[in-house]
């Protein structure tokens, strides 16, 4: 077991797209960019086999996903060493919570090492039939592709709603994604979007109104998008319906450690179920 490098992000990557996953070259960049000392893998026969990873956001929050591991080397217990390892990691740092949204295959590992269910976890998909009327942009603000400063980018303090929406501070995160795709806001929220290995993924998105993330999501949304939403939030479910997604699969959010919740009634698409 090691800590991954650069060198070893295009094997990452082709174990999320052995499993089907939607996540990119640079997905699996920014992850060891944010956090270096919370990348892990395991070698066997000579290769990168199995990788998971750890984001902190803070003492409050922290985010395991990657939890992959190659068709050929299951049931070896690579996954649950990782795991192990990057909860000592947690601990050590005096994480208060420790999150993970969970496939059903997975849930029975992280049950047996401590974690409880939360919520549900929803990934929607939209095909070629999206309904969107107007593609007009929000208050005005251009889609930017290639805004490189998650502040300067908004006009009302993002970073301070995110923060009571999600109960910890994700700026760095948010700040990393901005640099990665487009950002659409008004003065009640914001919505990102980045390109994915299967689809436009669309999240964050974090709003104060309704009105505001049905504009915000609608401004981000593309044909063949993926949006993962907290299905709690009936809001967002009916916004997903109208804009003509249908769901395509169901995850658990899964804590470990202090219970961490801020007003997901705000929350109407998570970063990633690698990112929360």
């Amino acid at each position: 077991m090691r800590l991954l490098q650069e060198q070893d992000i295009a094997t990452a990557a082709a174990l999320s797209a052995e499993a089907g996953w939607n996540q990119t070259l640079e997905d699996w960049r920014m992850l060891l960019r944010l956090n270096p000392q919370g990348c892990f893998g395991i070698d066997c026969d000579g290769r990168l086999v199995s990788t998971a990873t750890l984001v902190c956001y803070g003492a409050q929050l922290g985010w395991i996903g990657m939890v992959l591991t190659n068709s050929n080397y299951r049931r070896r217990g690579f996954a649950r060493t990782l795991l192990l390892y990057a909860i000592r990691q947690a601990d050590q740092l005096g994480i208060e919570s420790l999150k993970l949204d969970a496939t059903d295959q997975g849930r029975p590992l992280y049950e047996s090492l401590g974690f409880r269910i939360e919520q549900p976890v929803e990934r929607w998909k939209c095909g070629d039939k999206l309904r969107i009327s107007a593609r007009r942009n929000p208050a005005g603000n251009a889609r930017d592709p290639n805004c490189g400063n998650f502040v300067a980018c908004h006009h009302f303090s993002s970073a301070d709603l995110d923060l009571e929406a999600y109960g910890t501070d994700r700026s760095q995160m948010l700040d990393a994604l901005a640099k990665r795709g487009g950002v659409c806001t008004d003065d009640a929220g914001f919505c990102f979007s980045r390109p994915g290995q299967r689809a436009n993924y669309i999240g964050p998105c974090i709003a104060r109104s309704p009105e505001s993330a049905r504009s915000l999501i609608q401004c981000c949304a593309t044909p063949e998008s993926y949006w993962d939403l907290l299905p709690q939030n009936q809001t967002a479910l009916t916004i997903a319906i109208e804009l003509g997604f249908t769901p395509q699969r169901k995850l658990t959010r899964m804590v470990r450690g202090r219970d961490l919740r801020g007003r997901e009634a705000w929350i109407y698409a998570i970063a990633g179920f690698e990112l929360g």
